[in-house]
């Protein structure tokens, strides 16, 4: 039996199977590819590319190509009670787990076979409470919303609970040290804009000329996690250098365009910024971080830590927990308060406190 690779099959295994699934789901967008020296061919007359603002796309599953009758139904279920394509494929894909993992119809699995799957993954796999709780859920909208085994109590038998650990956090020197090491300004400003403004690596990729309001010391956050959007503040000098950027590469709508391969003389790499038809990719700062981690022994931080130390130093400076939450776009104010466990001077002032009471104790 030939396995299946969903979305399309591939005769290559260079590329990795998700990439070529979404790639198949979204065929429909012809993007020419940039070749390594040259420059990208300008669109005839009366053609206009088309700009995807997002820095990462997800196909919906509905297009991808289905082994079975009950995974396409699934795709159907997600796309009607689901918005974002994103959340539409990570609930597919834990079902499509579940399918590699017994290599059959996972509509014909039992729940004996169910309590053995979850048995493995948080046995011998190790997987988190997040993705423990994700695969719950998307299994459970597959054997119970669609398939109506309604009686199976396996669901409620699996409980996890979040570990209470604290997320990384860099020092304000060491996020003067990160910067001063990111040699090239294109990798520079937008991590920069990541710590000052708070700021998720997709949206400040995201980013578009329209979502900079530099007279009113503003910056526009569209579409963000959960489809909501958000006005940030913007301190006049990111602003003044985020002009300077622009005015670099003067792409038609995006801020942080894909920079491409090719030639690295200014006006080659200005070119193709101009040129580019999608954001700068996730991947292209994340490995850079790593590696200027690495460099400088620097904790084991990510570009989100980068938002955490945001809040953090805000937080130690004086700033309100409700105005972080507003400025981070949480939804509950609980996720903002992970912070207080964070800040060195709430540490300090414990500290001072303690101190005061052991004063005066005999010995």
């Amino acid at each position: 039996m030939k396995s299946t690779v969903y979305g399309f099959h591939s005769k290559s295994n260079s590329i990795p199977p998700h990439h070529l699934r979404n790639a198949h789901a979204l065929r429909g967008e012809k993007v020419p590819p940039l070749t390594t020296g040259a420059k990208p061919e300008s669109p005839a007359s009366g053609e206009v590319s088309t700009v995807r603002t997002t820095a990462r796309e997800f196909a919906n599953p509905v297009d991808y190509q289905h082994p079975f009758d009950s995974m396409a139904r699934l795709a159907q279920t997600l796309a009607l009670r689901y918005d974002a394509n994103r959340t539409r494929h990570a609930y597919y894909r834990q079902v499509r787990l579940l399918h590699q993992h017994f290599t059959s119809d996972p509509a014909l699995l039992t729940e004996a076979q169910l309590r053995d799957y979850f048995l493995f993954v948080k046995l011998k796999k190790h997987w988190k409470p997040k993705s423990l709780r994700q695969a719950r859920a998307a299994i459970r909208l597959f054997f119970v919303d669609l398939l109506g085994h309604t009686d199976w109590s396996v669901f409620s038998q699996l409980r996890v609970k979040d570990h209470d650990t604290l997320p990384p956090v860099l020092t304000r020197q060491q996020v003067r040290d990160l910067l001063a090491h990111i040699r090239l300004r294109r990798y520079r400003t937008p991590i920069k804009l990541i710590y000052v403004c708070g700021l998720r690596l997709s949206e400040c990729l995201a980013l578009t000329v329209h979502d900079i309001r530099g007279p009113e010391n503003q910056l526009l956050i569209r579409n963000s996690k959960g489809h909501q959007d958000r006005v940030v503040p913007l301190p006049t000098a990111l602003w003044r250098e985020l002009q300077q950027y622009w005015s670099f590469h003067r792409h038609r709508l995006l801020l942080f365009p894909n920079v491409g391969r090719g030639d690295h003389t200014p006006q080659a790499t200005a070119y193709r910024m101009r040129e580019a038809i999608a954001p700068m990719p996730c991947s292209s700062l994340q490995r850079l971080m790593i590696v200027a981690r690495k460099e400088l022994k620097l904790p084991a931080a990510s570009i989100h830590s980068l938002r955490h130390s945001f809040a953090t130093h805000l937080l130690e400076a004086g700033a309100h927990l409700h105005t972080i939450q507003q400025l981070l776009g949480h939804k509950h104010i609980h996720s903002t308060m992970v912070y207080l466990h964070l800040t060195h001077q709430t540490t300090r002032e414990a500290l001072r406190l303690m101190e005061d009471l052991c004063r005066g104790l005999p010995r």
